[in-house]
């Protein structure tokens, strides 16, 4: 191991005081010579102690009990809730004759796993230890587990941009509430945009696996719609979903939401159109959606694929009746070191069951995070200065990424983009397929270079873009642009 290790010190015919470089030298050497050694002695022991427990892991051994310490703001049943299916689990092994030392670590494996995933401690420590029971046997043994739990309250202000506009936020949340892993959480904003927002959120395990859980959330929220529409828009909801995390094959969610919508403040110019939809209406609406998400960075991918599948039926009581159906995927794949390709593509389809569609559940399209080089919801029908929205969309983009030369490891990446989309209202006089064909056959698209920085938690797009191909309705925007977000196509 010492092998090529030499002192920095070399004899001499005629001794001298050495120099402080020459000192300098010894000192490193003796220490990366100590270190070597401790290393050596270390892999040493970490070898000898896993053959000794490979050499031992049929010895007969049987888990009696499981103790938690630390854990005093956490209840002892939802504990045992936790740790009852992997107790159940090895005696049930013991059948199969799984009693013995590497069942025992597999089960405190298992539990200093998922009292990990409830995100209540900051520590997990489990042992096996010799039954303290007077009547245990020979092999009976009890697995400790160490915890120390996190801090329940937490406060935070913040200063945040997204989606294009800017906002000032506090945020408040309350862990381990009931002593079960439940949370409770409140967050309050002022925007440029969303001029208030409130949204509070009660969550909660439903099954021992933490896979499912519930929540039940609050919201309120005033947006200021007049840089597309002259109005603005309240709404007030509550929400119930039941959320299921089923690894690889993706996250579903089911919920249901009933929300007061609010059309008002109207400007003067306002269009008859939105004068229509003026006034309050109520959505009562059960919806389903999947979520598949295997990128390398969720802001700007270099490999991976995501999807995600939105489906919405209203009319169980209310004002509206529709039914809703959204998809967007993206995929990312590196060609060169240094270079990778994104495409991306999203779809929406908005049937109303009775009547027209409302503005609030319509489509928007257009603007630096859904098609460059339009302005922001300018695409699709219109009347006079407002966008209506639509019932029918589909937008698609190409992207190639690559590293600023010489530089790979700043967060700014260069982009060339191709994007494509249109946005239409369904016309009644006209099949399902026509108004799918009539939207495929005239898409705007436009086409542009620019930069990407990664800015934690958002991504910073500035590009130089031009239409290539626009509808006369459309707000075009040529020249630079600057969106700021979490989602781009």
């Amino acid at each position: 191991m010492a092998e090529g290790l030499h002192p920095p010190l070399q004899r001499t015919a005629h001794p001298h005081e050495p120099k402080e470089d020459d000192l300098e030298k010894l000192k490193k050497w003796q220490e990366a010579r100590l270190e070597r050694k401790l290393r050596g002695e270390y892999e040493s022991a970490v070898f000898h102690l896993a053959e000794l427990v490979n050499q031992n892991l049929e010895t007969s051994l049987s888990v009696t009990s499981i103790r938690v310490d630390g854990a005093t703001n956490t209840r002892k049943s939802f504990l045992g809730w936790l740790i009852q299916p992997w107790l159940a689990r090895h005696t049930d092994d013991q059948a199969h004759k799984s009693n013995n030392l590497q069942g025992a670590l597999y089960t405190a494996r298992g539990i200093s796993h998922i009292l990990q995933e409830t995100d209540l401690f900051h520590s997990v420590d489990a042992k096996i230890q010799r039954s303290r029971d007077h009547l245990a046997g020979e092999g009976d043994v009890d697995i400790v587990v160490t915890t120390r739990e996190k801090g329940r309250f937490y406060l935070k202000s913040a200063t945040e941009f997204g989606n294009n506009e800017g906002s000032v936020s506090v945020t408040g949340r309350v862990r381990n509430i009931f002593g079960g892993a439940e949370f409770l959480e409140g967050h309050y904003s002022a925007g440029t945009k969303t001029r208030r927002s409130f949204h509070g959120l009660l969550s909660l395990p439903l099954s021992p696996s933490l896979r499912t859980t519930g929540q039940l959330s609050l919201f309120s929220q005033e947006r200021d719609l007049s840089s597309f529409a002259s109005c603005s828009e309240i709404s007030h909801g509550l929400k119930v979903a039941i959320n299921s995390n089923w690894g690889v094959h993706g996250v579903h969610e089911v919920a249901y939401q009933a929300v007061l919508r609010h059309i008002n403040n109207l400007a003067s110019n306002a269009s008859v159109s939105i004068r229509e939809h003026a006034g309050q209406t109520i959505k009562s609406s059960i919806s389903h959606s999947w979520t598949k998400d295997t990128r390398d960075d969720k802001l700007a991918a270099s490999r991976g694929f995501y999807g995600k599948v939105f489906q919405e039926l209203a009319g169980l009581s209310g004002d509206v009746s529709f039914y809703k159906a959204e998809v967007e995927s993206q995929f990312s794949r590196r060609l060169v070191p240094g270079m990778s390709l994104s495409l991306a593509a999203r779809s929406g389809f908005l049937k109303a069951l009775t009547g027209p569609s409302h503005f609030s559940d319509r489509f928007q399209l257009g603007g630096p995070l859904s098609l460059r080089s339009f302005r922001a919801n300018s695409i699709g029908p219109r009347d006079g200065v407002d966008s209506l929205g639509g019932d029918i969309y589909w937008s698609t983009g190409v992207s190639l990424v690559s590293d600023i030369p010489r530089k790979p490891h700043w967060p700014i990446k260069s982009h060339i983009f191709v994007n494509a989309g249109r946005l239409d209202a369904m016309d009644g006089t006209k099949g399902l397929s026509e108004n799918l064909i009539g939207c495929l056959r005239k898409p705007s698209i436009s086409a542009g270079v620019g930069l990407i920085y990664r800015f934690d938690p958002v991504r910073v797009e500035v590009n130089f873009g031009v239409p290539l191909v626009a509808s006369k309705s459309d707000g075009v925007r040529r020249g630079f642009q600057v969106g700021i977000g979490m989602e781009f196509l």
